[in-house]
C-alpha cells in the first residue's frame, strides 16, 4: 500500500451516483426496480419451496435449479436495496466496509452463477448423451460435491478480489459511476496502483467468462449433435424442451454479463456498464423462475399440485 501524503484523506465512504443524472427517470426506475425485486424475489423462493417439498422434482437438474434460484436471491439481493435507496433520496452514500460487502456478495453470487451453468450444462449433457448412465453418473454425492465446489471456489474468487480491493488507497474522489460497489469503477478511483487488481479481474474473467463459456458450448454441441442423430420427432422434441430453458438462461445471463465485464478498464463506459449490470443483476434474476416455470412440464405440475387454482 502507498503512503499517502499529508494533503490527502482517507475515503471512509462512497457516493453511489446511481442514475442521477435522469431525474425525469427517478419515479419510473424506483417503480420497475422495486417490481423486478419483488417477482425475481417471490419467484426465486417459489423454486426453492417447490423442489425442497416436492418428490418429483428431486433429481439432479432441480437440485442445480435450486443453487442457482438461491444465488439469484443473493445477488438482487445484494443490489436493488441500496439501489432503491438511491432512488429515494438524493444522495446514496456507502460506508468503505458497506463497499466491500457489496462487492464481495456480488462477485460471489455472479461468479457462482457462471459455475453453475457450466454444472447445469455437463447434467443436460449427460442426460442427453448417456440416459442409460444417467443416474449413476449424476449421483446425489457427485451433484452434493459439484455445488459445494461451486459456492466455495466462488466464494474463494469474491475473497480475493475484494481483499486486494481493501488493500488499495483511496483518498477522493469518491463518486462511483455506479448503482453499487463493482470492480472497474472502483479501480479508477484508487491513487494507488492497481495492477494487480487488474491481472486478478483479468484472470477471473479468463476463467468464468471463457473457459466456462466454452465449457457450455461445448456441452450444447454434443447435446445437439445427438438429438439431430435421434429417428423418433417427439423423441428430438422432448430431448430439446429438457434443455431449451437452460440455453435462453444462458444466453441471456453470458450477453449481459460479457458487456458489463469483458473488456479493459481504461475502455469503461459507466452507461454501458449501468444497462448490461441491469441485465444480469436485476432481469437474469427475475426472468429465471419465470423460464423454467412456464417453460418446465415438471415444474408447472409440481405447482398445480401446491396451487390448483394455477390451472384455472
Amino acid at each position: 500500500m502507498t503512503m499517502l501524503s499529508p494533503n490527502q484523506t482517507v475515503v471512509t465512504e462512497f457516493v453511489l451516483e446511481g442514475f442521477s443524472e435522469h431525474p425525469s427517470l427517478r419515479l419510473f426506475l424506483m417503480g420497475c426496480f422495486l417490481s423486478l425485486y419483488t417477482v425475481a424475489l417471490m419467484g426465486n423462493i417459489l423454486i426453492i419451496a417447490l423442489v425442497t417439498s416436492s418428490t418429483g422434482l428431486h433429481s439432479p437438474m432441480y437440485f442445480f435449479l435450486c443453487n442457482l434460484a438461491t444465488m439469484d436471491i443473493v445477488c438482487t439481493s445484494s443490489v436493488i436495496p441500496k439501489a432503491l435507496i438511491g432512488l429515494v433520496f438524493e444522495e446514496n452514500t456507502i460506508s468503505f466496509k458497506g463497499c466491500m460487502a457489496q462487492l464481495f456478495f456480488l462477485v460471489w453470487s455472479a461468479s457462482s452463477e457462471l459455475l453453475l451453468l457450466t454444472v447445469m450444462a455437463y447434467d443436460r449433457y449427460v442426460a442427453i448423451c448417456y440416459p442409460l448412465h444417467y443416474s449413476s453418473r449424476m449421483s446425489p454425492q457427485l451433484c452434493g460435491v459439484l455445488a459445494m465446489s461451486v459456492w466455495s471456489v466462488c466464494a474463494l474468487n469474491a475473497s480475493i478480489n475484494t481483499g486486494l480491493m481493501t488493500r488499495l488507497s483511496f483518498c477522493g474522489p469518491k463518486v462511483i459511476t455506479h448503482f453499487f460497489c463493482e470492480i472497474p469503477p472502483l479501480l479508477l478511483l484508487s491513487c494507488s496502483p492497481t495492477y494487480v487488481n487488474s491481472v486478478m479481474t483479468l484472470v477471473a474473467d479468463a476463467f468464468y467468462g471463457g473457459i466456462n463459456f466454452m465449457l457450455t458450448l461445448l456441452s450444447y454441441g454434443y447435446i445437439i449433435a445427438s438429438i439431430l442423430r435421434m429417428r423418433s420427432a417427439e423423441g428430438r422434441r422432448k430431448a430439446f424442451s429438457t434443455c431449451s430453458s437452460h440455453l435462453i438462461v444462458v444466453s441471456v445471463y453470458y450477453s449481459s454479463v460479457f458487456c458489463a465485464y469483458v473488456s479493459p478498464a481504461s475502455s469503461y463506459s459507466p452507461e454501458r456498464s449501468k444497462v448490461s449490470s441491469v441485465l444480469y443483476s436485476v432481469l437474469s434474476p427475475t426472468l429465471n423462475p419465470l423460464i423454467y416455470t412456464l417453460r418446465n412440464k415438471d415444474v408447472k405440475l409440481a405447482l398445480g399440485r401446491r396451487l390448483p387454482s394455477f390451472y384455472h
